[in-house]
């Protein structure tokens, strides 16, 4: 990550014979044949395949032999040697080579959500194995970067030097220097949402590797254990990160996510009267905010925390969890530009923009967060409460698909910002292995500036594809300039994509039941 600062298809049946000369089986093919063309819609199913398949561009490590991204080699094979311990594997996080602990725990936290949300739809899908795989890269590498129970090995490489240089990860000359918390250097807010990471992941592996997901949940506790004895921001302790990654919300919000995941993951009432009894002091029942995001968990933990008021168990808290609803309801409503003052902005194409750094993936998040709520209301049979009026779960769904389908092409430059996915997506974007010839192609050694001299400065689009990679997005007034230096747009980043799995699973399920009772109601009329 660098430095801070449809056309729609219509087909015209014609018959030079009335249909009722046609026999009803030909009149039947027509009919979906029609139904199918004039249907806008997107292949969700090939939007979330291929967003599964950019976290195997991320990778880092030793690949696996079903490796698809067959451009990737490779790489960081001596990650930790420095300082005497395995810290190969794991995900780079954007389009640079440094392994950043909280945006890559915060990735596999939200992939493994939409696992748990979503999982017959992503069965159905036949991405099942694809999405555990996902999740795994990143739980393996926190394995191994929680060497003892109070240490964590938060970042690989730093950012400042990586920058200097435009080189493939498989040639990589840039420090490799590991930097970790430990009890005297403490990051409550890492070892928070590393901790929730692991007991969300381990939710995904219960079933099909419980030996596996005990494990997760082991080390789960022992980071939040970690985190919440030795209190502080992992910026303060790891200071090279403060220029990409600073913990601006603290770490009160990740100490209240992870006791929410492990109470999700063990039904253990410890962990639910944690976020109960702090959920005052640590702002989980006073911070209304408009963003869900690495940083920012507020919104996604009052989400969790309203599915949790229709379980009889919990009615003795239910004021608490009243307070929790009111909150995530405010979210909701902010997004759907229903609040009384402060709502999400919105482009004139109809994009939520939260800040011009990266937006898309505020909007993902979202798009997440209103597809599950969207969920819960429908299952309890009950509505949103906004001060812009009352809505229903259809309104909630509906706009929430309004900024999928945005993102795959509904916009009004009739991109996808989903790389790789429909006739026209960014050619240009900002990461140097997909910008750089294929190490596979040419292993000829590629240095620091002849890579910027020979490849980032060239006008040319990638030689790789960077397949499911979110950007990150227009500006303001909709407009995007796809060129390698504007990173501000063109990099994509892990967490961009990771809430997408889950909403694209969902769409690709509701698109289905959309064409059977449309083909349904079709037949009935005509016959």
């Amino acid at each position: 990550m660098e430095k801070k600062e449809t056309q729609q298809k219509k087909h015209h049946v014609g018959a030079s014979k009335p249909h009722r000369f046609l026999p009803h089986y030909y009149l039947f093919i027509l009919l979906i044949f029609t139904i199918v063309t004039t249907t806008q819609a997107f292949d969700y199913a090939d939007a979330l395949s291929k967003s599964l398949l950019y976290f195997e561009a991320q990778r880092s490590g030793r690949l696996p032999y079903n490796q698809r991204v067959t451009w990737r080699d490779h790489s960081g094979l001596t990650d930790g040697l420095e300082q005497g311990v395995d810290l190969v594997g794991g995900y780079y996080d954007a389009g640079d080579h440094v392994k950043f602990g909280l945006p890559m725990a915060f990735t596999v936290t939200m992939i493994s959500w939409g696992a748990i949300e979503f999982w017959q739809q992503i069965e159905n899908a036949g991405e099942v194995e694809h999405t555990m795989e996902a999740i795994k890269w990143g739980t393996d590498y926190f394995i191994k970067a929680h060497t003892s129970p109070n240490v964590l090995w938060a970042e690989v490489g730093d950012g400042d030097t990586d920058h200097y240089c435009w080189q493939r990860p498989e040639d990589m000359t840039t420090s490799r220097q590991a930097f970790k918390i430990d009890e005297k250097n403490p990051g409550s807010d890492l070892a928070g949402e590393t901790a929730a990471a692991m007991a969300a992941a381990s939710i995904v592996f219960r079933k099909t590797n419980p030996h596996y997901s005990h494990l997760l949940l082991h080390h789960a506790h022992q980071l939040f254990e970690f985190g919440d004895k030795y209190r502080g921001k992992y910026d303060a302790s790891v200071g090279v990160v403060k220029s990409y990654y600073a913990s601006v919300s603290g770490y009160m919000d990740e100490l209240l996510w992870a006791a929410m995941w492990l109470y999700k993951a063990t039904d253990k009432e410890e962990y639910f009267e944690y976020v109960i009894s702090k959920a005052h002091s640590f702002g989980g029942i006073g911070w209304a905010i408009t963003e869900f995001s690495w940083d920012v968990k507020y919104a996604g933990l009052q989400v969790i925390a309203s599915k949790l008021l229709m379980e009889e168990k919990h009615k003795k808290h239910a004021d608490m969890l009243e307070k929790f609803r009111s909150k995530a309801e405010y979210y909701i409503c902010s997004c759907l530009n229903k609040n009384n003052g402060s709502n999400v902005e919105r482009t004139p194409g109809g994009l939520l923009y939260v800040r011009r750094w990266n937006n898309m993936q505020y909007v993902s998040t979202a798009a997440f967060l209103l597809t599950v709520y969207s969920d819960f209301l429908q299952s309890k049979n009950q509505k949103l409460r906004c001060h812009g009026g009352i809505v229903g779960h259809e309104e909630i769904l509906s706009f929430a698909k309004s900024q999928a389908d945005y993102i795959l092409g509904s916009n009004p430059l009739n991109v996808s910002y989903l790389v790789g996915f429909g006739p026209r997506y960014p050619k240009r974007v900002h990461h140097r292995g997909a910008s750089i010839v294929s190490y596979r192609e040419n292993k000829w050694f590629i240095g620091c500036t002849q890579g910027y001299d020979n490849w980032y400065n060239i006008k040319e689009p990638n030689p790789n594809i960077l397949v499911g990679a979110l950007v990150g997005g227009p500006d303001y007034h909709d407009n995007f300039v796809d060129e390698r230096n504007n990173y501000m747009q063109t990099e994509a980043c892990t967490y961009n994509t990771a809430p997408l799995v889950g909403v694209f699973a969902k769409f690709l399920q509701t698109e289905n039941k959309s064409l059977v009772q449309t083909s349904d109601s079709h037949l009935v009329a005509s016959f």
